[in-house]
């Protein structure tokens, strides 16, 4: 057995996760008792409750950083979670900061994650690839991922790091 296969194999194979939307205009509608659809966070649920994992449960917040990090900071306490999952906040508008509120506060970015998106994203996108800043990383032992908000980017982005999540995890508590 390869050595990466060996640490898959060693890696936790049913990992707990929790899905963070962050998107202004829904958590003002919920704010406010509006009906709002979040068909990201239903699309990364269903993805990784297929691959055999868990979701601990799901959070919709506006884009703001100080938020964004409170959460995220209170989801890494748990013991219950092994991975975050956010959805939204990661374009160039003015308004995406998911990026800027998760990055600093990295242990180690899996910098091949955001490459590989990328490529991904130019085969069925093209050039508008280019504006994507998906990311993931690891905070004291867990695993952080921060895919764009479009159900199809959140398809892409857990196609892509799902399959390495028992192997993930398993570095990263060494």
């Amino acid at each position: 057995m390869r050595p990466h296969e060996e640490h898959k194999a060693k890696g936790p194979q049913r990992a707990s996760f929790w899905v963070v939307t962050v998107s202004t205009s829904r958590f003002e509608a919920a704010k406010s008792g509006h009906s709002y659809t979040d068909e990201s966070g239903d699309v990364a649920v269903r993805m990784i409750e297929a691959a055999g994992h868990r979701v601990a449960g799901r959070s919709l917040i506006k884009d703001d950083v100080v938020m964004i990090r409170s959460v995220l900071m209170d989801l890494l306490k748990r013991d219950d979670v092994d991975a975050v999952v956010f959805t939204g906040g990661t374009g160039i508008a003015r308004s995406d900061v998911t990026v800027e509120a998760v990055r600093p506060l990295l242990d180690k970015e899996i910098d091949g994650f955001g490459d590989i998106f990328r490529l991904e994203s130019y085969r069925e996108v093209g050039t508008a690839a280019i504006m994507s800043r998906a990311l993931a990383g690891i905070i004291n032992g867990k695993l952080v991922v921060a895919l764009p908000g479009s159900p199809n980017a959140v398809e892409v982005g857990l196609r892509i790091i799902l399959p390495e999540v028992p192997h993930i995890l398993y570095l990263a508590r060494l």
